[in-house]
Formats: C-alpha cells, structure tokens, sequence
C-alpha cells in the first residue's frame, strides 16, 4: 500500500517530491514568493501533475483576489473581538 500511496502524491525518478498536504501547506509562501528556489520547484512540480492541487491554487488566487487585502482597521472592533474569541475557544475545545 505505501507504494501505490507514493505513486499517487510523489513525482516519478526517485525524487520524493512534494505531496499533496505538503503543497497545502507551503500555499502561503508560494503566493507569497517566499518559497526557496528548490522548493518552489518542488511546488510548480507537484501543480503541473496534480489536478486537486492546481484547482486548490486557483481557488486560493480567486480567494484573495476577491478578498482583497483586509486589515483589521476594515473591520469593527467588534467583530475583531468575536474573531479573536471563537478562535480562541477554537483552539481551547480540542483534546485534553
């Protein structure tokens, strides 16, 4: 089973490459442009072979575009405070 798994989330030719989760986390950077240059390779690599990830990066790219940039002078302290607080309980509620 580990072999197909690699199959599916690793490039061919011996080079791990980068899987699936691996690329999820590293979406931020990328965007960013803080990826190393090996990584970013790693990266576009992955994309160029996985149709879930490609649609995962333009789905980011839509969602910041639409987004725009958002501060928190945009929102009211209000809502600032009710975000900072379900995240909060967010973080508290997992296993003890």
């Amino acid at each position: 089973m580990p072999d197909l798994l690699n199959r599916i989330f690793r490039r061919r030719g011996g080079d791990p490459g980068l899987s699936c989760q691996e690329m999820v986390e590293l979406v931020t950077d990328y965007l960013e442009g803080a990826l190393s240059p090996a990584d970013h390779g790693r990266f576009e690599a992955h994309i160029a072979g996985c149709e879930g990830c490609t649609m995962y990066l333009r789905q980011m790219r839509e969602m910041l575009e639409l987004l725009g940039e958002l501060t928190t002078k945009s929102i009211s302290p209000q809502a600032e405070a009710e975000l900072l607080a379900t995240f909060r309980d967010w973080k508290s509620d997992g296993p003890d």
